[in-house]
């Protein structure tokens, strides 16, 4: 395989004493004292749960040791026990505060140590997880970080990831991934903060109803806390949109601690205007142009060189029109949702597939036409649905305060799918604000908001009609090799393959022109292209997978999105 890196990627890879990740991790709850924990760690593996009595290496974190931005880059046997240890003070003006210490996140199984007192354990690779850590604090302190990953346990949810990488599953990812940093509190101090979007008009909880305190919304006015709560309804509230990604910052005061954080405010709506349901935003029908985004980066995996990588996709996909992205099978870190909604990039966000994958029955019957198939009674393990549910509980808990945040999909292609109507309930239950999409692809009959299909290969023949709002949510995926760009030079993966930079983007032009424009007027709502980024042995993405080359360009692409829109608005 041909190594890979993006220009922050380099950047980093030149300046080894370089702290990386030194932004605030958590920008819709931010304090004003916080401690970077990223840099080097030392590192051990083990088959044994005990803790190793040599760390013979070290490793970059937040990055996992099987990217090259770590240090390692290697993937350990299934079920190795990865360590984790650093060595700390915290500032001398923290004393008398309590000491929180927090993972953004780390795949799949971690327990927490410090100073040889375990702490807490979390399960599930995709959120984020912290614990106090007063009580156990010295003036130079050890912090023990124990994480194990098992793929062949697909229980946990684990996307993308498999040991044998190729065609469209990726290099897997162990351990450390996301930020680790500390932070002094009060000893009373704001646990949570949920800020849940109802349109025109925005509920702040802080999970603690015996809080007291004010929120300060700039442009707003104070308003007092009601039982650890407060709703918020302006008389001519500017609404967040692509086209005009408005925020509200405000503070949050109670007692002694003090947070900043943002609201965005826009309504989503299925109304039927031209005898076809379409999805309206804002009050108007709009036309989701989007792109598949799998989150992947050579040199980094599940995790850019830097946070800039993210805005950066996200500018790029916008200068050619594109408006909104599926984040597939991936939850990211929160600087992503915060770079889409202060950049105005709408997210429909993936939940994250555990239980097993059959190319026969999740692939090959659904493209040959098997795409209703009741799903009471597939993947049946008990302990695979409760984990898959718990980490749609708290995806939904973490990202329900981002406006950019605009749909829930449950399942992708049948991978893991169970009792589709259950989980939509279940869904619908912790978040009534937002389209939810059930079933995407196919295996369809479960209960859904949206209509949704994947076509990769023929003519798209589309029409609406039906109760729900037609949306395609895959298709495209064609592919074209830029030379000195790609990660593996002798295979492709891809759905039609393009000599010339020429030839692809006519294909490219040609698709949304004579299949996808008519298919608006026949009732389509949105169509998600496949994708951003080449991934590996992917080379479909309209930008390489280092991000050196983009393979379109926005002066065809710019009149295309304009026109979807017109035809959604006749």
């Amino acid at each position: 395989m041909q190594t890979l890196w993006t220009d922050a990627g380099r950047d980093l890879a030149a300046q080894p004493d370089r702290q990386p990740w030194q932004v605030y991790p958590r920008p819709q709850m931010r304090r004003g004292q916080w401690l970077c924990l990223n840099g080097w760690w030392d590192f051990a593996v083990s088959e044994k749960p005990e803790i190793p009595g040599a760390f013979d290496r070290r490793i970059r974190v937040p990055f996992c040791p099987e990217s090259a931005l770590s240090g390692i880059g290697e993937h350990f046997p299934e079920g190795s026990y990865l360590y984790y240890r650093l060595r700390v003070r915290f500032p001398e003006s923290w004393q008398g505060r309590r000491i929180l210490l927090h993972v953004g996140a780390a795949d799949q199984e971690a327990d927490i140590f410090v100073n040889g007192r375990h702490l807490t354990r979390h399960e599930g690779g995709y959120d984020p997880f912290s614990c106090d850590i007063t009580q156990v604090l010295k003036a130079e302190n050890e912090i023990l970080i124990r994480c194990r990953d098992d793929l062949r346990d697909r229980s946990y949810p684990y996307g993308k990831q498999t040991m044998s990488r190729g065609g469209m599953w990726y290099t897997p990812v162990s351990g450390i991934w996301q930020t680790v940093w500390a932070e002094p509190v009060p000893e009373t101090y704001i646990p949570s903060l949920r800020v849940e979007n109802r349109g025109r008009s925005v509920t702040i909880d802080t999970g603690r109803e015996d809080l007291t305190g004010r929120v300060t919304v700039e442009g707003l006015g104070t308003f007092p806390l009601a039982r650890g709560a407060v709703t918020i309804t302006p008389e001519a509230p500017r609404l967040w949109s692509p086209e005009d990604p408005y925020l509200y910052p405000f503070t949050l005061e109670a007692g002694e601690d003090r947070v900043e954080s943002y609201f965005a405010l826009r309504t989503l709506e299925i109304r039927n205007p031209d005898g076809y349901p379409r999805l309206f935003l804002n009050g108007r029908p709009y036309f989701f142009h989007g792109l598949l985004d799998q989150g992947y980066w050579p040199d980094g995996l599940f995790t850019p060189a830097a946070p800039e990588c993210f805005a950066q996709d996200i500018l790029a996909m916008k200068r050619l029109g594109f408006n909104t992205l599926r984040k597939h099978i991936k939850v990211e870190p929160e600087e992503f949702y915060y770079q889409c909604d202060k950049l105005g990039m709408i997210v429909w966000q993936d939940m994250v597939n555990n239980g097993s994958y059959r190319f026969l029955r999740d692939t090959v019957l659904p493209t040959a036409g098997l795409q209703v198939l009741p799903d009471r009674h597939m993947h049946r393990d008990r302990q695979c649905r409760e984990r898959f549910l718990a980490a749609m509980e708290r995806t939904v808990g973490r990202l329900g305060g981002h406006g950019c945040v605009c749909c829930w999909t449950v399942f992708n292609e049948g991978w893991g799918q169970f009792e589709g109507s259950r989980a939509y309930r279940l869904l619908k239950d912790l978040d009534d604000t937002r389209f939810i999409n059930t079933v995407s692809g196919w295996f369809r009959g479960a209960d859904s908001d949206l209509d949704s299909r994947h076509i990769y290969f023929g003519k798209l023949r589309l029409r609406g009609g039906g109760k729900k709002p037609l949306v395609l949510t895959e298709f495209g995926g064609k592919t074209y090799k830029a030379q000195g760009h790609v990660f593996n030079p002798e295979k492709t993966y891809g759905y039609g393959s393009f000599e010339t930079l020429e030839a692809y983007r006519d294909a490219v032009a040609e698709l949304y022109v004579l299949d996808i424009l008519p298919a608006v007027e026949k009732g389509l709502c949105a169509a998600v292209y496949t994708q951003v980024s080449d991934v590996e042995d992917e080379i479909n993405g309209l930008v390489t997978y280092d991000r050196q080359v983009q393979k379109l360009e926005p002066d065809r692409m710019l009149p295309i999105a304009q026109a979807l829109q017109a035809a959604l608005e006749g």
